[in-house]
């Protein structure tokens, strides 16, 4: 079943930076304090094993759904399988799709230079971590970067009220008991924010460099394993196009196993693959670093220079 066409749509701001910029400060202090509440109280099996299939569930969410399908379009699925995916990522508590994938395709246009939204060689550990995510310039939803998605009235309402999503991520534990809350929306959550938040802070230092991207992106299989497939960064940055980050049989890709899984029963189709010459292509073992950054150590601006398969216009 096809997608019907979306209508264009003007670029829009969400209203009450101010009042978002503190809502966001005062949630991310209450999970860490219930955290650490939910630790106190102690741990059984059955909730440590509650906490995390919820993190996998909404891991999934934010990796195979909000990156690699809002962000990079790296399948096809139906428009109502498309707004289940979508009221599924706003479960994640990471805010909307069309929010979470415009910020991510300013990273990828920018990457390591000034105008990236969260890089660690520019502006350090702690703001690429989570400073940014607190940052008044970024509580308005930039729709002039994602205009493919933005033109569906459904996603953009899903966008704007995406608390729905974490009312329900909220509500299905809490039918079970207090403890079950802590730990199946809590105490994930805050499991959940940190991991996802590690590719922003981490990726870009700790790791192996295979491909000469122009920025300082890291295969991290540490990183892969918390994130569900996504600390294979060099990977992706040479090759955004795929539905897949690692590369290889070896590299743990947990999101793409069940993106396979979901073709297979065709809920989604033509996942795009990683064509074997772009595996082979501009390796730094055969051309040699190409990172402003790592060349010679000095914070520089350079003109981006094409590596890899180019990525697809993402508008």
């Amino acid at each position: 079943m096809s997608q019907s066409a979306p209508v264009r749509v003007k670029a829009l701001a969400e209203p009450r930076p101010g009042f978002g910029q503190r809502f966001n400060f005062v949630s991310i202090l209450l999970i860490h304090v219930f955290t650490v509440y939910a630790f106190t109280r102690g741990v059984t099996w059955k909730l440590g094993l509650i906490a995390l299939a919820s993190y996998i569930v909404r891991m999934f969410a934010v990796t195979g759904v909000y990156h690699r399908y809002f962000s990079h379009k790296t399948y096809k699925t139906s428009r109502a399988f498309q707004l289940f995916l979508a009221v599924l990522g706003t479960s994640a508590t990471q805010k909307g799709p069309l929010w979470w994938a415009s910020v991510h395709r300013v990273h990828h246009k920018h990457s390591d230079t000034e105008k990236d939204v969260h890089s660690p060689l520019r502006k350090g550990f702690w703001y690429s971590h989570m400073g940014w995510w607190m940052g008044r310039e970024h509580i308005a939803t930039d729709r002039s970067q994602i205009p493919d998605f933005a033109g569906y009235p459904e996603l953009r309402w899903v966008d704007e009220w995406h608390w729905i999503g974490v009312a329900l991520a909220i509500f299905i534990p809490a039918l079970f008991g207090w403890d079950v809350f802590l730990w199946g929306y809590v105490v994930s959550t805050c499991f959940l924010m940190h991991g996802t938040f590690t590719i922003n802070s981490l990726s870009h230092v700790f790791g192996s460099r295979r491909y000469a991207t122009t920025d300082t992106s890291r295969n991290n299989a540490l990183l892969a394993i918390i994130t569900m497939g996504e600390g294979w960064h060099n990977n992706h940055h040479h090759y955004q196009s795929s539905a897949r980050q690692g590369f290889f049989w070896w590299e743990i890709d947990l999101s793409f196993y069940i993106l396979k899984a979901l073709e297979k029963v065709g809920l989604i189709w033509d996942l795009r693959p990683v064509p074997e010459h772009v595996k082979r292509r501009n390796l730094i073992s055969e051309v040699g670093e190409r990172a402003p950054l790592l060349l010679d150590g000095k914070v520089v601006d350079a003109p981006p220079v094409v590596v890899g398969e180019p990525a697809p216009d993402l508008g």
